[in-house]
């Protein structure tokens, strides 16, 4: 089971990254699709559209699509809010706060454990907060540093008003606000993702996630950043959560405990 959440890339790029990590857009089970935005959906044609992969999305950012793209895709449609099955894997979707047609998160639950993929929003609500608290492993947006969005000059105030706004995108101390409170003994990884080429940093965004971490007491917690440059490292749920078990690196409630032992060992890295 291979899901691909968003086609941000062109269809090339997104043809040699997953080649770095062993994989081709043929083996591809399909797309999971956040929102209509060119970001995030520029290799939909040459992917999605020419491969006849599944495509995930909702009504609203199927008819953006499909108007940008002037191709018909392989829709399968979601009600906001609601859940559904791909294969082995159970995808929960939520409402976002973000300036397109009807954003969404996801939370992708497998047997091996839970991942959470949180960006492109301008603030979290408590909906949101508690949609992916159960992550093992949670892609966070940690989109600018505020200090470097205010001294940027390529962007004009109005862009900068937009991203700062509710309905914008996190900056590395919201993304870290919403960690605080998502931080549970569930959570084993987070990944800070979305960043800003000009305002924000991977060290900007791994030094105020992690010392937030530090600040609660969640040392064993990874945190590693993406790149818009490279593909990042792959990540074994069932491994990490099985090592977790062994050797705790958080307390771990007894029925966090007794379901990684239970379902992790048998099970493929998601």
């Amino acid at each position: 089971m291979r899901l691909l959440i968003d086609a941000g890339f062109s269809g090339r790029q997104i043809r040699q990254r997953l080649a770095a990590i062993g994989r081709s857009p043929e083996t591809l089970t399909g797309i999971l699709l956040t929102h209509e935005h060119s970001d995030h959906t520029q290799g939909l044609g040459m992917i999605a559209a020419k491969l006849n992969i599944p495509l995930y999305c909702n009504r609203l950012t199927r008819e953006a699509v499909e108007s940008q793209f002037k191709v018909p895709f392989n829709c399968r449609i979601f009600a906001t809010g609601a859940a559904f099955d791909v294969g082995d894997v159970h995808v929960e979707t939520f409402s976002v706060p973000h300036d397109a047609y009807d954003p969404v998160g996801f939370l992708l639950r497998t047997a091996a454990g839970n991942v959470g993929f949180l960006t492109d929003l301008g603030h979290a609500t408590k909906a949101v907060v508690e949609r992916v608290r159960p992550a093992n492993v949670l892609v966070l947006e940690t989109n600018y540093d505020l200090k470097l969005l205010q001294a940027d000059t390529k962007r004009p105030w109005s862009i900068k008003q937009r991203i700062l706004s509710r309905h914008g995108h996190l900056s590395n101390e919201n993304a870290a606000d919403v960690l605080e409170q998502v931080a549970s003994d569930a959570l084993q990884h987070v990944y800070c993702g979305h960043l800003s080429r000009d305002c924000n940093t991977p060290e900007l965004a791994a030094k105020v996630v992690g010392s937030r971490l530090e600040k609660l007491g969640a040392k064993g917690i990874g945190v590693e950043t993406t790149s818009q440059e490279a593909a990042s490292p792959t990540f074994e749920l069932a491994a990490r959560l099985r090592a977790v078990v062994e050797k705790p690196a958080v307390k771990s409630s007894p029925a966090a405990t007794d379901w990684a032992l239970r379902e992790a060992p048998s099970l493929p890295g998601f």
